[in-house]
Formats: structure tokens, C-alpha cells, sequence
């Protein structure tokens, strides 16, 4: 069995989406553009609402898959779909956009504090152009696990007898939410071929058993690939693991577009401006 040890810490940038909403970056940018199969990382949150209230008006996607998980706040969700709800503290959204939708996130707040993490995650060429999907899972749907040592909420894979309900996925995904008291250790089995990478959100971790940097809040941590992930807490922490079999096809974007060739882009922006995008 491999220990998964580190192999490059990066800082998250920040930035700015949608209608202005501030956020911290990670993946989609210049040290860490495509970790195949996640092409975007953003964690959101702020507890000035001028920083998010503006919100992300009505837009398209295709090509791609957003996995939302909302920690605090509320956010409302609208698409061509016809789906529509609220989502509260620690509720997911797993859209799998497939050929083409056209939806907003808007909060359902007016002050306090919001924070989240947005994942975009590639789909492979065969499934482009599928019907959207739409899931909406309530955070006590979430596998969960809890123990003297930390907690564990499960969106993906399987931690104990904790079971996320995102099940029988093409690219084999663990999606983790771990608090980890000071002191503490975490540890869990990876399937080796897979990319993963932890998000530290606070706190500082030792991972593996080699020296590494130090690491802190807001940190991306990219992982060599491994079988067995091991985390000790140097302090109270909280993370994402998040880790999912590579695709290994080529990429073309274009903003919400992510395809395999740039024809096809062109194709999903005639396609928008024609009105026939979200047609299924």
C-alpha cells in the first residue's frame, strides 16, 4: 500500500465570479489549471454581504458537471430544467450539465455569513451531450461519520460505514468534508490511479510521512498519486479530500464551456445564441 504524500502546495487566488461575488480560486489557474478530471476549484464566503449579494445571475453551462456544497448560508437555485429550491447550510447541488443548461444562484440572504465551495468536474466526450441532470442532496442525505478524533461528511465514496450518495460516477469520485481535532490523525484508502488533492480551509495538516512545506488557510494541497492517505492535525483543521479517476482526453474551453475541441465551442455559443441551446 502507497502513502499519498504531498507533491505541490499552492495558495487559492483571489477573484471574482458571476455578478462581482468575491472568492478564492484554486484550480483553474495559472499553477493549477486542469487536475483531470477537476477543471475548477472555488471556495466563496465572505460575511460582508456586498461581497456576494449580487450573486450569479441566469447562465449556461456545457460539458461539464458543478458540484455546489454550501457550508453556511443560503443560496436559491433556478435552471431550464424547470428545477428550483433553496439550498441551505450544508446541503449539495450536483448538476451534470451535459448538452446544455441555462440556470442562476442567487442568495436567499441579506446579511451574515456565506461560505461554500464550488468543484467543476470534466465529463468525457461520450456523455457532452447528454439530457442534464439535476440532484439536489439535503445535508442529512450526506454519509456521516464522527468519532473523539474529527468528523467526516460524506458527498462522494465511502469513509467507515459512512456512504456518500453520489453513487456509480464515471470518474469514481471521493468528495470528503473532514474537521480534524489538534493532535489528531485521518486516514483512508485511495485507489492509486486516481488525481486527488486536499482544500485546506483552516488549520495547518501534516500529510504523509515525508517533510513538506507548511500549509495554511486557504491552501490547495496536490497529492502524488497513492493508495493510503495519512493526516495528522498540527492544529484543529478543517478540509476537503477530494480525489476522482483521471479522463485523459483532450480539453477546449471556452468560459462555461468545457469540450474537446474549440468547433465545439463554437458550436455551444452558436448554439446559445441561436436559442436552441437548453432545447432537449
Amino acid at each position: 500500500m502507497k502513502t499519498i504524500e504531498v507533491k505541490k502546495i499552492i495558495k487559492a487566488l483571489n477573484a471574482s465570479d458571476g455578478a462581482g461575488v468575491k472568492l478564492k480560486r484554486s484550480i483553474g489557474t495559472p499553477e493549477a489549471d486542469y487536475i483531470d478530471p477537476f477543471l475548477m476549484l472555488d471556495e466563496f464566503g465572505s460575511e460582508n454581504k456586498d461581497d456576494y449579494i449580487a450573486g450569479f445571475p441566469p447562465h449556461p453551462h456545457r460539458g461539464i458537471e458543478t458540484v455546489t456544497y454550501i457550508l453556511n448560508g443560503e443560496f436559491e437555485h433556478q435552471d431550464s430544467t424547470g428545477a428550483k429550491g433553496i439550498m441551505a447550510s450544508g446541503d449539495v447541488q450536483w448538476m451534470k450539465t451535459g448538452r446544455g443548461i441555462i440556470h442562476s444562484e442567487m442568495p436567499a440572504m441579506k446579511e451574515g455569513k456565506l461560505l461554500g465551495f464550488q468543484l467543476w468536474i470534466n465529463m468525457p466526450a461520450k456523455y457532452k451531450k447528454n439530457k442534464p441532470e439535476y440532484l439536489y442532496i439535503k445535508g442529512d442525505e450526506l454519509g456521516a461519520h464522527k468519532d473523539n478524533d474529527k468528523t467526516v461528511k460524506v458527498i462522494a465514496g465511502k469513509y467507515e460505514n459512512a456512504e456518500g450518495p453520489e453513487k456509480n460516477h464515471n470518474v469514481e469520485p471521493i468528495y470528503f468534508h473532514v474537521v480534524l481535532n489538534e493532535g489528531k490523525e485521518f486516514s483512508c484508502d485511495a485507489t492509486e490511479g486516481h488525481n486527488s488533492f486536499i482544500y485546506l480551509l483552516k488549520g495547518e495538516l501534516k500529510i504523509g510521512v515525508k517533510d513538506h512545506d507548511k500549509t495554511a488557510d486557504s491552501n490547495l494541497i496536490l497529492l502524488e498519486k497513492g493508495s493510503k492517505l495519512s493526516v495528522k492535525a498540527n492544529k484543529k483543521s478543517e478540509f476537503l479530500f477530494i480525489a476522482g479517476k483521471p479522463i485523459g482526453e483532450p480539453i477546449a474551453r471556452g468560459g462555461p464551456f468545457v469540450m474537446n475541441t474549440k468547433k465545439e465551442i463554437l458550436e455551444a455559443i452558436q448554439d446559445y445564441n441561436k436559442g436552441t441551446f437548453a432545447k432537449y
